[in-house]
């Protein structure tokens, strides 16, 4: 019987072939030679491969905010989906969310989940809350607004040992980020599952719009 021969990309036959990168960031990542992801984002360089963030954030965590099911029209008939919106964290600065669809709920998610780590952003926190000012990480540094379709949400700087004062969908969020006390103001149609999670998710990308005084060059 003839031996088929070997096709794999990498390393020898029998062995496992690890993560194979396709970008100049991946190649510097994989070298060793960008070991963060402040580095990343200092530089203004963009992540085109989720291994980049499973590489730099090993305790990433990924929650599934809900799974819905579309329905489209076609000339051959109806055609069906699932769309999974997944959000993924570190609990520590931060954030992705992102959307996946197929017609398994397995693949929908795997999708979501390598849409949200290509969309991570960092998240900048403080003691933002006047009635508490003790300079611990634990919050917002100051007021921001998201905006997502019909939906806006408010993000409100709180006194630590609040919680999270928010529905369920932006509290997932909100705890991914590495947020543990805030207050939260929505409008809109905020039973949309998509346009909820995107809203606080842009909120939290509006903490890094900011120029504060600890960014200012002497």
């Amino acid at each position: 019987m003839s031996q088929r021969p070997y096709q794999g990309g990498g390393g020898r036959p029998g062995q496992e072939v690890g993560w194979v990168p396709k970008t100049k960031l991946g190649k510097l990542v994989q070298a060793g030679e960008i070991v963060s992801m402040e580095e990343i984002f200092t530089q203004g360089m963009r992540i085109k491969e989720p291994e980049i963030v499973d590489t730099l954030l090993p305790n990433i965590q990924q929650e599934v905010l809900g799974i819905g099911f579309v329905q489209k029209q076609t000339d051959a008939g109806e055609r069906s989906r699932f769309r999974a919106i997944v959000a993924v964290g570190n609990g520590d600065g931060y954030i992705g969310v992102g959307e996946g669809k197929a017609r398994q709920v397995r693949t929908a998610i795997d999708k979501g989940t390598i849409q949200a780590k290509l969309n991570v952003v960092p998240v900048r926190r403080g003691c933002g809350s006047w009635e508490c000012r003790c300079g611990r990480q634990h919050t917002v540094p100051f007021s921001v607004v998201g905006k997502c379709g019909s939906v806006r949400v408010h993000v409100l700087p709180s006194p630590r040992g609040l919680g999270l004062v928010a529905g369920e969908i932006p509290k997932q969020v909100l705890r991914l980020a590495g947020v543990k006390d805030c207050w939260t103001r929505t409008y809109g149609s905020t039973s949309t599952l998509t346009s909820s999670a995107l809203a606080v998710f842009d909120a939290l990308v509006q903490t890094y719009n900011v120029v504060t005084q600890q960014d200012w060059v002497a």
